[in-house]
């Protein structure tokens, strides 16, 4: 048992925890445990018992090892805290007696279940075993194996901010850690931002066990990290990933575990999403919740400062996809050119520039330019300026309205109370005479931008200028890029680090959405019949048909007949 932690494993699971002999998908993550490279990261459905893996796992290596240090860090020191008990118990059990009972603490060596030695252990001011909360003292520990146990939860993991202190604390891994020591993840992302999406990055073997066999359609969202016994099986086997009975996936993989009955009934308490996420460890359909607003659902084109098409349409064919964008989107999410775009041109109805400003910190003024014409919303201009009262800032708004020929400035007033439109008012005035207005906005941001913008999204409204997509592509910040923060937006209150840009884009089309009633196809047909009567008074100008056309109402008029009725009285 000392040389072959199966065998342990086996040992423990039955003699000691009591537990039915380990299942096939067990005794594979316990093998992918013991074998695996330095640093791993593994991914299996809620309760096969990673945990409990984990810890049986921790215990062999201190067996084989007593000197070894073993830090277990967890999203808190609760969870961290029922791992090391776990540990303990396997330690101090009956079961134990003449196999690994020297592991015992004997006087005078720490025994707290928050650090603990065992007996063989020389001293050392760091305990054999020590356990921590994510943002506990990591700092000054030293490991030969580092486990982070489930650090990222809902919420520690619900914003962008969030994640970002996450990740930076679990930078300190590698500051602890030993020269030729292990790290290990285990854990279940709860989004495609999930801090987890950087380890493959970071060299970390992954390995996925999901509780169902991934159907076809879905097997690309596990990215190549399906555990190779059900690929294998998989390969062997396609019809094991045939569903039945639910869309989630095919059969299931660890019968011993969960049975079809077993996963249906979960599936039906938590719903699809959950149970993609929880057990299928399927990020794909959680991010398409979760993010409402995606970039395939704009039209990409080249725009015109004065006429647009009268009628424009999208569509998703894949003949269309603009190859040359990166997808700053979530998985299958792309930019679009139009399906149609009609050959008669015309005036834009509308010609409106939106600023948000911003002081000296790191937040931007964000500003928009954006046109209007038959139902449909046009961005020329769109993206921001680090100081968003210095003179140069000011200068090059007024320039871009004056390129632009605006006909109408909105200023959010909530920063300085009106300050910036009493700034920007002397400098417009010399470069674009028009009116600057300011508006005060309320409410929860986050949800206030997607009532403005997801409609107009949906109803494919919306329509970039092709250079404004390359420009904000090129930005070298990618979180302060427009398109990153339109498609990482969510209702949860500070779910985005930055969001200048994307929050003056709302302002402007909440600004349009009176308008938006507008039938295209109505609006195109209206055109046209106008088009062709003007064509027809041109045509036939001079003529007596042509001053009929140019006066209906005054043109041929009926002849005066006799009256019948008065001659046959």
């Amino acid at each position: 048992m000392q040389a072959d932690f199966l065998k342990f494993l086996w040992y423990v699971w039955t003699r000691v925890l009591s537990l039915p002999v380990p299942t096939r998908v067990q005794l594979d993550v316990g093998r992918f445990l013991a074998t695996g490279p330095r640093r791993r990261f593994i991914q299996a459905f809620r309760g096969v018992g990673k945990s409990f893996l984990t810890c049986a796992y921790v215990v062999w290596r201190l067996w084989k090892d007593p000197n070894l240090k073993v830090v277990i860090v967890s999203a808190n020191e609760t969870l961290a805290n029922e791992c090391a008990t776990l540990i303990k118990q396997i330690i101090d059990h009956d079961a134990g007696d003449g196999l690994w009972d020297e592991l015992r603490p004997k006087p005078g060596q720490r025994t707290s279940t928050l650090a603990f030695d065992v007996g063989p252990a020389v001293p050392d001011k760091s305990p054999s075993v020590k356990v921590v909360g994510i943002f506990g003292q990591l700092t000054g520990s030293r490991a030969d194996i580092v486990i982070s146990d489930d650090v990222e939860v809902p919420k520690n993991a619900e914003t962008e901010g969030m994640r970002e202190k996450l990740e930076a604390r679990t930078k300190e891994y590698a500051a602890i850690l030993k020269p030729d020591g292990e790290i290990i993840y285990l854990g279940t992302p709860q989004t495609q931002e999930s801090i987890y999406r950087k380890l493959a990055e970071k060299g970390y073997a992954i390995r996925i066990w999901p509780a169902r066999y991934p159907t076809p359609a879905r097997l690309a969202s596990y990215h190549g990290h399906l555990a190779p016994l059900l690929a294998a099986e998989l390969e062997k086997d396609p019809t094991l990933g045939t569903p039945r009975g639910t869309q989630c996936g095919g059969r299931p993989t660890d019968t011993q575990r969960f049975t079809e009955l077993d996963l249906l009934e979960r599936e039906t308490e938590y719903g699809p999403a959950g149970f993609l996420l929880q057990f299928q460890l399927d990020t794909s359909l959680s991010d398409g919740d979760k993010y409402p607003l995606k970039t395939r659902d704009l039209i990409v084109t080249a725009v015109n400062p004065k006429i647009a098409p009268v009628r424009i349409a999208w569509a998703s064919n894949p003949e269309l996809v603009l190859k040359d964008f990166a997808n700053v989107g979530f998985d299958g999410d792309r930019l679009f050119r139009p399906m149609y775009v009609s050959p008669e041109f015309t005036d834009f109805t509308g010609s409106v520039m939106h600023i948000d400003p911003s002081g000296r910190g790191k937040d931007e003024t964000g500003y928009v330019v954006t046109k209007f014409l038959n139902g449909m919303i046009y961005v020329r201009r769109w993206g921001g300026f680090q100081d968003g009262f210095a003179d140069e800032t000011l200068a090059a708004l007024a320039t871009i309205a004056a390129e632009e020929e605006v006909n109408l400035i909105i200023a959010e007033d909530n920063f300085g109370d009106g300050m910036f439109r009493r700034l920007f008012e002397p400098v417009l005035a010399r470069k674009r005479p028009c009116a600057l207005e300011g508006i005060k906005s309320s409410g929860q941001k986050e949800v206030r931008m997607l009532s403005a913008i997801e409609p107009v999204l949906r109803q494919h409204r919306l329509v970039i200028d092709e250079d404004v997509i390359r420009k904000d592509l090129a930005h070298p910040d990618p979180v302060k890029r427009g398109l990153y923060q339109l498609t990482h937006l969510t209702s949860q209150r500070g779910a985005l680090k930055h969001d200048d840009r994307l929050d003056v884009l709302a302002l402007a089309l909440a600004y349009w959405a009176d308008r938006l009633n507008a039938d295209v196809l109505k609006a195109e047909e209206d055109y046209r019949r106008k088009a062709d009567a003007a064509f027809e008074r041109e045509f036939f100008a001079g003529t007596f048909l042509g001053q009929t056309l140019s006066n209906p109402r005054g043109g041929l008029k009926r002849g005066i007949g006799r009256d019948l009725r008065r001659s046959r009285r």
